[in-house]
């Protein structure tokens, strides 16, 4: 019998006995890929978790919260590489960036085109709701611009209170 003897660093240890399974359907998979090759990119185990984790709970989580998450069944992920990630969604459509005033920004998925909604953002919890936007809303929306504008996308963001929550900003 003849024994082959394989190199084996920590690194290779580690992967092995630490891959996990990325948690995309194939219809995400698809999604993601074909966002990225439009751009002249490439699909990859960090992109691929961090587009699963902003996937698994639609609850507009911050740059750390995603790196939290995603460390769970990444450990070898870093925060730059997340927000690496993060922006290469942005760039590719299939996230948004939500910002509030003097607060992290937060991401969440990019809704089918030509689906609108607002962010509202509760000041006692720290929740953001989608809030959805008819269409003849911004069509009127787009009207009022000035002759010679031309919006691209509009934006709103609502700060209040929801009703019945509880006080902390967990789901």
């Amino acid at each position: 019998m003849i024994l082959r003897i394989i190199p084996i660093t920590l690194f290779s240890l580690h992967l092995y006995f630490n891959k996990k399974t990325m948690k995309l359907s194939t219809e995400s998979r698809v999604t993601l890929n074909q966002a990225l090759s439009q751009y002249g990119l490439r699909s990859t185990r960090q992109r691929e978790q961090v587009y699963s984790t902003l996937l698994s709970k639609h609850d507009h989580p911050t740059a750390d919260e995603i790196y939290n998450r995603a460390k769970g069944d990444m450990p070898t992920i870093s925060l730059a590489t997340v927000y690496n990630c993060l922006d290469t969604l942005v760039d590719c459509g299939l996230a948004r960036q939500v910002n509030f005033e003097r607060e992290s920004t937060r991401y969440c998925l990019m809704e089918a085109k030509n689906v609108h909604y607002a962010h509202f953002h509760c000041k006692h919890t720290g929740k953001v709701h989608d809030i959805h936007i008819p269409v003849p809303v911004i069509e009127m929306l787009q009207k009022i611009m000035p002759e010679g504008f031309n919006a691209e996308k509009v934006e709103l963001c609502f700060r209040g209170t929801a009703p019945c929550e509880n006080e902390s900003s967990e789901d």
